[in-house]
């Protein structure tokens, strides 16, 4: 069974009696373990397939297959808890709360979940996270206090507390350096050789050619998607 599989998904907004198709039947199938980028220019509908897959937002037509569970007919609510047990989140802007220290980030997701209650539990879950992702030694540093590598790092953290089979970076590197941009790359990569599965939004090709296989939309259509050839030689 695929992770994830999307039949036929539309969306349309509905902007007065203006209709505003972006996604015109998309069909895509994502197996456990792969690490795909999706790659399109701006307008091109990645960020509304994004935010469907992320169960952000909802398809108008089609369905949604998360783990076999039909996912893009859920109430706003239950969609919400399919977002905490089921994806994490990397984002180009990091997203940390400012006055928050690197831990209490990280374990902020386990607020709103009906695992782990204790206090001090959370604690050491996010400690353990803190330190897969090399910050064992920056738990109480305030985001001010950290490079913007540093940032993304804890934003990983964050993104894994729940233990999701699928992550998600949208444009994880866009306000990095180049060889910081490297090193994060190289974690997505590492965290994808663990079994995670790895979903990357990018326009960028340098950034896309990290992933196992890069799928390219363009006006609300896949029009290919392919595999490196020196994985599959």
């Amino acid at each position: 069974m695929a992770l994830i599989e999307l039949k036929n998904v539309t969306k349309t907004y509905f902007l007065g009696e203006i209709d505003v198709p972006v996604l015109k039947g998309i069909t895509l199938s994502i197996d456990s373990g792969e690490y795909v980028a999706l790659m399109g220019a701006s307008g091109s509908g990645k960020s509304t397939l994004m935010n469907i897959l992320g169960c952000l937002d909802r398809p108008t037509t089609g369905e949604y297959l998360l783990e076999g569970q039909e996912v893009g007919s859920l109430s706003g609510d239950r969609r919400a808890l399919v977002r905490n047990r089921k994806i994490g989140f990397v984002f180009q802007s990091f997203n940390l709360l400012p006055r928050t220290s690197a831990l209490e980030n990280v374990i902020m997701p386990l607020a709103y979940s009906d695992r782990d209650r204790s206090g001090r539990s959370r604690a050491e879950r996010g400690r353990e996270m803190l330190r897969r992702v090399g910050l064992g030694d920056r738990m109480h540093h305030y985001p001010n206090q950290l490079s913007g590598g540093q940032q993304q790092r804890v934003a990983i953290a964050r993104a894994l507390i729940n233990h999701p089979p699928v992550l998600f970076a949208d444009e994880p590197t866009g306000n990095l350096d180049s060889k910081t941009s490297e090193e994060v790359m190289a974690m997505f990569d590492d965290l994808n050789r663990e079994g995670i599965t790895i979903i990357l939004v990018t326009h960028a090709l340098e950034v896309a050619e990290y992933a196992r296989r890069v799928v390219h939309i363009s006006d609300g259509k896949l029009v290919s998607g392919s595999y490196r050839k020196e994985e599959h030689a």
